[in-house]
């Protein structure tokens, strides 16, 4: 009997799980793993945030960028990119260029099994990130 229990509610929560479909949180940064087939250098901290507005922004590690975004489903993309003009060490600023140009190829984006976020290019690996712990 217990048996039979189980099986039931476990199956009524996965069908209400079911129509369940990921959305970007607004208002809440998310941090960045990898830019394509390279992890982050160690220590540097790069950041999204979207706002409700269509403006994105965050830290790319060396400098504060924004850029205007279109969100509509699984689509995802960015408008041109400014930022603050700070220097730092030309291994963080190449970091840098690499994360703000694969910003501008971003086509779409999900959600991978472990719950990661992808923004995914027409062509190769997408960027990595996880929302920031608050």
């Amino acid at each position: 009997m217990k048996r039979g229990c189980l099986l039931v509610l476990l199956g009524a929560s996965l069908v209400g799980c079911a129509g369940h479909s990921p959305q970007l949180q607004r208002n809440h940064a998310y941090v960045v793993e990898w830019i394509g087939e390279r992890p982050l250098m160690d220590y540097s901290h790069l950041t999204v945030t979207f706002d409700d507005g269509g403006r994105a922004y965050g830290n790319g590690g060396c400098n504060h960028w924004f850029a205007p975004y279109t969100l509509d489903g699984d689509k995802l993309t960015f408008g041109p990119i400014g930022s603050t003009r700070k220097a730092c060490a030309p291994a963080l600023m190449e970091q840098e260029q690499r994360f703000f140009n694969a910003l501008q190829t971003v086509q779409r984006w999900d959600v991978s099994p472990i719950e990661q976020v992808r923004f995914w290019p027409a062509e190769g690996l997408p960027l990595r990130l996880w929302p920031e712990e608050s």
